[in-house]
């Protein structure tokens, strides 16, 4: 009789055991190779001062250590809109994991990149656009002229002779501003992290880290008035990027997330469309820095 009852609870024991294991097992936060995932958010960006080059059939410059900042829109219901979505810095990302700890994904960041217009750079190259142009005002040789870029003016015997006049075209006025958008592929490493936090049950709640490497291509809308020229105002593949992240994920009920990351990387655009006339180009190379929130979704089809 001992004996029975000393099996019937040994056997009570080991298949309490195997059931927490199994549930263990079968968490579906448990693996992630198979698994998809897609997030929409947005970002707020930083930039390096750039040395930006402007040539085309009469004229070849560069703007020195040109300022340029970002255009955000703050908390607004156009992150959500269907119609205006596109129009904040936003950053939108698909991608599969092909084990537990890895995924590759596509994305979109877009930013906006505008000059600051209250600077004043320094200048190297020539102008010598025809008399009959509106830009003819800027005529001469630059060899570290300084040149206020939202000036316009015309002045007796060429620019940077006398006075200056408020009746010409601005110098150069010059954004990526519908954006500057970064179209790339990462691989991701993610790791979870709850138990950190005493988080027993990740189905619930998951707390992972996530890095990642990234390169793509830039496909901006550039808004350009350059010389009172006419702007060319539309996308263009025009360079590369490399990036690198980390960040952080919060994951709840298994199958929503939100993210936010810190993304920093190199861009380098040497075919920048700037007017309607073909000839007319710019090329700069910078160095970005992004942080980024972001929701989302996990999922197996």
């Amino acid at each position: 009789m001992k004996t029975t009852i000393l099996c019937f609870f040994l056997l009570c024991f080991s298949a309490n055991t195997f059931a927490q294991e199994e549930v263990t097992v079968q968490r579906y936060t448990a693996h992630n190779k198979g698994k998809f995932f897609i997030s929409w958010g947005g970002n707020r960006d930083t930039y390096s001062r750039s040395d930006v080059n402007f040539r085309g059939k009469d004229y070849n410059f560069t703007v020195e250590n040109m300022k340029a900042h970002d255009k955000p829109k703050g908390w607004h219901i156009d992150y959500i809109n269907p119609v205006n979505m596109t129009i904040p810095q936003t950053n939108f990302r698909m991608g599969y994991f092909v084990s537990d700890h890895y995924s590759v994904s596509v994305g979109w960041d877009h930013m906006k990149y505008v000059m600051s217009q209250n600077q004043t750079a320094n200048v190297n190259g020539y102008i010598n656009l025809p008399a009959d142009q509106p830009g003819s005002i800027y005529n001469g040789v630059y060899n570290n002229r300084p040149v206020d870029m939202s000036q316009g003016g015309a002045q007796e015997g060429g620019f940077g002779k006398g006075e200056i006049q408020q009746n010409g075209p601005a110098f150069l006025m010059y954004e990526h501003t519908d954006g500057l958008n970064y179209v790339n592929t990462e691989v991701s490493r993610h790791d979870d992290i709850s138990k950190w936090f005493g988080i027993r049950n990740t189905d619930k709640i998951q707390i992972n880290l996530t890095e990642g490497l990234g390169a793509g291509l830039l496909y901006p809308k550039t808004n350009t008035t350059l010389l009172g020229k006419q702007r060319h105002d539309d996308f263009h593949i025009s360079g590369y990027g490399l990036s690198a992240k980390a960040g952080i994920n919060i994951t709840f009920f298994k199958y929503f997330y939100i993210q936010e990351e810190f993304k920093g990387g190199y861009i380098n655009m040497q075919d920048i469309r700037t007017s309607q006339n073909t000839e007319d180009r710019a090329s700069q190379n910078f160095f970005f820095f992004q942080k980024i929130i972001a929701v989302g979704g996990i999922f197996r089809i």
